[in-house]
Order: structure tokens, then sequence, then C-alpha cells
């Protein structure tokens, strides 16, 4: 099921903060990605209608298994393409904004070339 770039992004950034902090709530993604508390809350609301995300009585958010298999592959990706832009010589800051914007578009061949190649690059 394929669902939409922000759903992507939103879910990318619960796993990211938990590998970071432990535990997440709606204040850390906004604080996390400078959006306004009630997108945030809209947002989560979405993921947890759709089965992605399940929210505590204290506000923690945990990723459900069809929402952390989405997270890990985006996050997969970006962290690949990052690493594949900066072997080639981009500049740390602009490879991964621009993974950032790849990652959701990118074909899974495509994606699969990039990472034999990226690995064959950072071997050398």
């Amino acid at each position: 099921m394929k669902i939409l770039e922000s759903a992507e992004n939103y879910l990318e950034t619960i796993l990211i903060l938990q590998k970071r902090n432990g535990a997440v709530r709606s204040i850390d993604i906004v604080n996390e990605l400078e959006f306004t508390k009630p997108s945030v809350s809209i947002a989560m609301k979405h993921l947890r209608e759709n089965g992605y995300i399940e929210m505590d009585k204290n506000g923690y958010i945990t990723l459900l298994e069809a929402g952390r298999s989405v997270a890990e592959a985006v996050y997969e990706r970006h962290t690949a393409l990052s690493d594949f832009l900066e072997a080639i010589g981009v500049p740390s800051a602009i490879a991964r904004e621009d993974a950032c914007r790849m990652e959701h578009i990118i074909s899974d061949e495509t994606f699969e070339a990039i990472k034999k190649h990226t690995k064959a690059l950072i071997t050398e």
C-alpha cells in the first residue's frame, strides 16, 4: 500500500526520535520538524486511524508493525542515498537534504543499484 510522502516523513521522524531519545511524543515531532502543534496532531490522528502508530494515555507514540515497516524502509533509503551522494563528493548537508526528497520517488530498481554501487565505492 502506497502512503503519502508526508506520512512517510512523519513515520521516519518517529523512528529517528525513538532511536535518539527512546520515547516520542507529538511535541518532539513538532520540535524536530518545526511544524505547528495542530498539524502534527492531525497527522498523528491519521496515522493512528490507519494503523501505523498507537498513542498511550500519556501521549507516547509507538510505531505499529505497518508503521515501523514504512519508517525503516524510508530511513534505509535516506541513509543509503545520503551515503551515495557523499561518496560522489556532495557536501554532507546537501546530501542529506537531497536524499530526503529523493527517498520518496526513487524506484526500487534504481535504489538497489545505488546501494550496490555505494558499497563498491566505500570498500575501494
